[in-house]
């Protein structure tokens, strides 16, 4: 693709050839874009692109994903940025073409660490599967086919023949009649997942798959392929940005766009050390809670409990020094040497703060990396512990934590569902006393920050002697807010924070 100065003509195709270039509103990305393309036409597209994402997060995190509420905030945002989203629409060839490209730029700019490639699988994953849900079940073979994916329908004659196999095997089905079910034969190997969960009916070498659980398959041919190719485009990336037209926008996206980062800027100070433990049962959210009360109690952490806690404590305001003291501290409790905590710890410490090393200044971990990385093992105490502890410990935890019945239920059908994040945000919705707490939550950090924004009325936490400065929670307190306002706030800071970008590109 070539990148002009100024605005390019449009090339008019025929009706044919515009169908035969997107043939559906959802693709896997196969073949990269071709033709001429302004830089302001890519500037824009990249700013889209960005804006659709960030809403596919923010909604998957304020609602259930599937849900009636979900799928319609979404099909509106797709609508208002102008990308291709349904079937059968008329004149759809510009919005499946705007879709196609701005995926493209934005693999150049997300290509460049594990993080951001992370974040971008996981958000056009869920877009993906927004879009599948809603094709057409008579368009979705030749989906499949164009995909390149060798996955074909049965006839209603070979559904007869294996219908009561068919039935025992797949539990998705749940009493739903098999004749109104598209069943695909798929390769075993391409269903090694629901192999594993005894999930589906094998027959000589072939799966026979629900249409409800082919999503998941079709998902993660998708994600391997966009992970490789984003492995590739990494290599060749130094080549794109030597461009200097290219390399201000694409810096400027792989830097801003994946969430606050949560650093300690602005928050140097602000808690002191006898706060901590009045702060972990009002404030921290339930993953660093756990790390704190293990801390406590045995006096010691793991490499990945210490990692995950020690770089929150940074991004809530603990300084070098007093993060130095509150380890060491801890670690003396637990019978540990003195000199062999210096020796073997304190570097670590100072190593997050950027100050061995390569000197890189650590930043909080996301809600996503939680979840995604790093599985806690026996002995480990970190992760999310809505994604990575059995459902009856949870339902123990949540109840010391003395959340109602009724809301433990609601909170472990949402674990159930594996909507982690959006279970988490139920949980401070339910201490806090709020009936929406106006946010989608996506990093520890901001649990804390919001937390304390709720408990003091409206301010900052301020560091203060812990008696003076411990607010009692408001019997109910409201917020007008919801994840609408939400995203229209999102959209009204990415546009503010792009002005300016035009004229680096000139």
């Amino acid at each position: 693709m070539q990148f002009l100065g100024g605005n390019r003509r449009k090339l008019r195709l025929a009706d044919d050839q515009r169908n035969a270039c997107y043939p559906h509103s959802l693709q896997f990305y196969l073949q990269p874009p071709s033709g001429n393309i302004s830089l302001i036409e890519f500037e824009n597209l990249a700013i889209d692109r960005v804006k659709l994402l960030k809403a596919v997060e923010n909604l998957g995190v304020s609602y259930v994903k599937g849900s009636e509420q979900y799928q319609s905030k979404l099909e509106a945002e797709l609508r208002k940025l102008k990308f291709s989203y349904r079937e059968n629409l008329e004149d759809e060839y510009e919005p499946r073409r705007r879709d196609h490209i701005s995926h493209f730029i934005l693999r150049l700019a997300y290509c460049q660490s594990e993080e951001l490639r992370r974040w971008f699988i996981q958000q056009e994953m869920d877009l993906l599967r927004f879009r599948f849900s809603i094709l057409p079940k008579d368009k979705i073979q030749s989906f499949l086919k164009d995909s390149h994916l060798q996955f074909e329908a049965i006839s209603d004659e070979e559904k007869t023949l294996r219908e009561q196999d068919i039935m025992a095997s797949s539990h998705s089905l749940g009493g739903v009649q098999l004749e109104l079910e598209s069943v695909y034969k798929i390769p075993f190997a391409d269903a090694l997942d629901l192999f594993r969960g005894r999930k589906v009916y094998l027959e000589n070498g072939f799966a026979y798959v629900p249409l409800k659980d082919i999503v998941a398959i079709i998902l993660n041919e998708f994600r391997t392929k966009l992970s490789k190719a984003l492995a590739l485009t990494a290599r060749s990336l130094p080549a794109v940005q030597s461009d200097e037209r290219l390399q201000p926008l694409l810096n400027h996206l792989s830097h801003s766009y994946t969430g606050q980062d949560y650093s300690t800027q602005g928050n140097v100070g602000k808690v002191s050390l006898d706060q901590i433990d009045s702060l972990s049962t009002k404030s921290f959210p339930p993953c660093m809670r756990q790390l704190h009360k293990a801390l406590r109690e045995n006096h010691h952490l793991r490499h990945g409990g210490r990692m995950q806690y020690g770089l929150f404590l940074k991004g809530i305001g603990l300084t070098l020094e007093q993060a130095l003291q509150f380890w060491k501290q801890e670690f003396i409790r637990g019978k540990m040497d003195p000199d062999k905590f210096d020796k073997g710890y304190s570097y670590n410490i100072r190593h997050s703060f950027g100050k061995e090393g390569k000197r890189t200044d650590y930043t909080p971990y996301s809600c996503l990396k939680i979840i995604l990385t790093n599985p806690p093992s026996q002995g480990d105490y970190h992760g999310c512990p809505f994604r990575h502890s059995d459902p009856e410990l949870l339902r123990q935890k949540l109840q010391a934590y003395k959340i109602p019945p009724s809301g433990i239920n609601q909170i472990l059908d949402l674990v159930k569902g594996t909507h982690y994040q959006v279970a988490c945000q139920k949980f401070f919705e339910m201490t806090h006393n709020v009936d929406d707490c106006g946010f989608s939550l996506s990093h520890p950090n901001q649990f804390f920050f919001e937390s304390q924004r709720i408990l003091s009325g409206g301010k900052d936490v301020k560091k203060e002697s812990v008696q003076a400065e411990t607010p009692q929670p408001k019997p109910s307190v409201q917020r007008s807010k919801d994840a609408s306002s939400a995203l229209a706030s999102l959209n009204s800071s990415l546009e503010m924070d792009l002005e300016g970008l035009e004229e680096l590109l000139q």
